[in-house]
């Protein structure tokens, strides 16, 4: 009798051993980095002199393509602290919009730019932005098993400048007007401060390190004044100093690729 009685003991205890499990979340506190790949949209614009033209939604055709850097440090409670540097440049690698009414002074009525050895010169001009932005996230669990997955908002805002890029066929005679410090009469350089608000969802990986994407929308408004002391544009009619305050609005679509570089998010089993 005493022989079953342990027997059954025995079995109970492994099946109790093999039911009740103790689930210990690894939450992740650490740095990570990323690349992100994406496209900015400009949605509206406007300046203080009221005039037409010169936002980046009038100067630009859209989409640009947006390449960027991101560092965060994430915390337990899921805050996170973060630094974003973003590149963006048109799609249509020569998206200037209105070039030939522009530029008047390099342009001919047939649309042709004269260069020094008296043929057609081949220009392209496109956009490029840069923009370097602290800030401060929160992220939302809504994985049971996965606490460092989830919604997340973000808040960031720092400096950015954009600029018109003109280049020009190495192979072909070079345009006069727009080599060396010449080319800065026209590339509307601005710089000024933007305010980006994003919403989005980030999945990190419990059994693969290199698993761990992200992916945002976000909405910008940017704020710009002119870097150059003379500014040369037929459509706008500047021709001098431009003292245009400039606000423009965008919106972006980024997916992300992103490197924890301590931890790992787990599961531990405990068997007892």
């Amino acid at each position: 009798m005493r022989r079953y009685i342990i027997l059954t003991l025995t079995i109970l205890s492994i099946q109790w051993a093999t039911a009740q499990v103790k689930l210990s979340v690894d939450t992740l506190q650490c740095h990570i980095v990323g690349f992100s790949a994406g496209v900015q949209m400009p949605l509206a614009g406007s300046n203080s002199l009221g005039l037409e033209g010169g936002n980046m939604k009038d100067l630009y055709r859209g989409p640009y393509l947006d390449f960027g850097l991101e560092w965060g440090y994430l915390f337990r409670n899921g805050w996170m602290l973060t630094l974003d540097g973003d590149l963006w440049f048109g799609y249509n690698s020569d998206n200037l919009k209105l070039r030939i009414e522009r530029m008047g002074d390099v342009y001919n009525s047939q649309g042709s730019a004269m260069s020094w050895g008296g043929t057609d010169g081949v220009v392209t001009a496109y956009n490029r932005s840069l923009a370097v932005r602290p800030g401060v996230a929160k992220m939302f669990h809504i994985l049971p098993k996965d606490p460092n997955s989830g919604l997340f908002v973000k808040l960031s805002g720092g400096w950015w400048m954009q600029k018109t890029v003109f280049s020009q066929d190495m192979n072909e005679s070079e345009v006069p007007q727009l080599m060396d410090d010449y080319q800065h009469l026209y590339d509307h350089l601005r710089h000024g401060v933007m305010l980006t608000e994003s919403i989005g969802f980030a999945y990190m990986s419990n059994l693969n390190t290199y698993i761990n994407v992200k992916i945002s929308f976000d909405i910008s408004q940017c704020w710009s004044w002119s870097s150059r002391p003379y500014t040369i544009d037929n459509v706008v009619g500047l021709n001098g100093k431009d003292e245009n305050r400039y606000f423009d609005l965008m919106f972006g679509i980024k997916l992300s690729w992103l490197f924890p570089i301590t931890g790992r998010t787990s599961y531990d089993y405990y068997y007892y």
